[in-house]
């Protein structure tokens, strides 16, 4: 069997304009003090892939527009939704009472593995991803619903924070596709 690679107009995506009439996925991203603007960009061009409801960019994590930002987002920044909050705490807490269900991506004790993770059909859900150096702080953890370990076995204690958000808002993806019969 050959494979032709399929040329951008042979994909079907949604142009930019038509986004805002799509019903988007219940998952929603907050990055919690991250400092690399490649890596903000790098979550706004995956959370695009996944059609996540919003960003959070919480604390120094930076916002658009800054050209570092849209190096790595591609136009991103223009098709996700997102805010800036000053306390991720506060954030979370408001989430919460929404109805949202909140995860905290680290390592911590007590923590379910992301294959352990079961989404909901209708229940939105949040992931908390944290600063490339510290993690999500300790004060958002002990307010979160849960923690979440993307399980890792190599020598290195952790993975970057875009390959995190990739990995993790995929399962969230995949399942939420599955639940909704998709």
């Amino acid at each position: 069997m050959k494979h032709r690679k399929l040329a951008n107009s042979e994909l079907h995506r949604p142009e930019p304009e038509a986004l805002s009439a799509l019903k988007r996925h219940p998952l929603i991203v907050v990055l919690d003090q991250v400092r690399s603007l490649n890596n903000v960009g790098s979550v706004f061009r995956t959370a695009d892939a996944f059609l996540v409801e919003h960003i959070y960019l919480c604390g120094i994590t930076a916002t658009p527009p800054h050209r570092d930002i849209q190096k790595t987002a591609l136009g991103a920044t223009e098709t996700v939704p997102w805010s800036h909050r000053n306390d991720t705490v506060a954030l979370v807490l408001e989430l919460q009472a929404k109805g949202v269900r909140v995860w905290a991506v680290e390592q911590a004790e007590n923590a379910i593995w992301l294959s352990q993770y079961k989404g909901h059909p209708t229940e939105p859900q949040a992931f908390v991803f944290g600063n490339e150096v510290k993690g999500v702080d300790q004060a958002v953890i002990d307010v979160c619903d849960g923690v979440i370990e993307i399980p890792q076995e190599g020598a290195k204690h952790s993975l970057n924070i875009a390959v995190s958000a990739g990995v993790v808002l995929w399962e969230a993806f995949r399942q939420h596709k599955a639940l909704m019969g998709q």
